[in-house]
């Protein structure tokens, strides 16, 4: 059965977001432990924490995303994966633990893929455009403004104040 171990690799620099993923990575190892002892009951019990904390953890990354405008693709992801894990469930209650198993077996790639695409994404963006996750405003620039003084505003697709047209030929 397949561990999760939590690496440097696996950082973004984002302490919150580091700390909600080595939870994750541990809830993880519960779940594919609880799996391999072959206790059905106990494999739910673990899984329901961990879709617990993942529902949590995905809850807390949309928060930061819409305070700064993110892209939305990331919230759709986090919502792709929320359902499979409830189907999961749903099925492991009844019994079938086929898909159970292959997630334990895949779940590390994604997280791996996620955490160094999308989350390092996130995070960088965050540190950016001075966005503090622990108090959720906007952290003073040097010059005394912040990010939302700019003309860009702290979205990461928007546009400056009036752009000027581009020529037509």
């Amino acid at each position: 059965m397949t561990i999760l171990l939590w690496t440097k690799q696996l950082e973004n620099g984002l302490e919150r977001m580091d700390e909600t993923h080595r939870e994750f990575v541990e809830h993880y190892n519960v779940v594919a432990e609880a799996l391999k002892g072959g206790d059905r009951d106990a494999f739910l019990a673990a899984y329901d924490a961990f879709v617990e904390h993942t529902e949590a953890h995905f809850a807390q990354e949309n928060r930061w995303m819409e305070a700064v405008d993110f892209p939305a693709c990331h919230r759709g992801e986090h919502e792709r994966v929320l359902a499979v894990l409830r189907d999961i469930r749903k099925r492991a209650a009844n019994g079938d633990l086929f898909l159970a198993r292959r997630l334990v077996e895949e779940l590390p790639t994604w997280f791996d893929g996620h955490t160094n695409g999308m989350d390092a994404a996130l995070a960088f963006h965050l540190q950016s455009v001075g966005y503090d996750v622990e108090t959720g405003e906007f952290k003073p620039k040097a010059d005394g403004g912040s990010c939302a003084d700019s003309p860009a505003g702290c979205a990461c697709a928007t546009l400056t104040a009036n752009p000027e047209p581009a020529e037509q030929n």
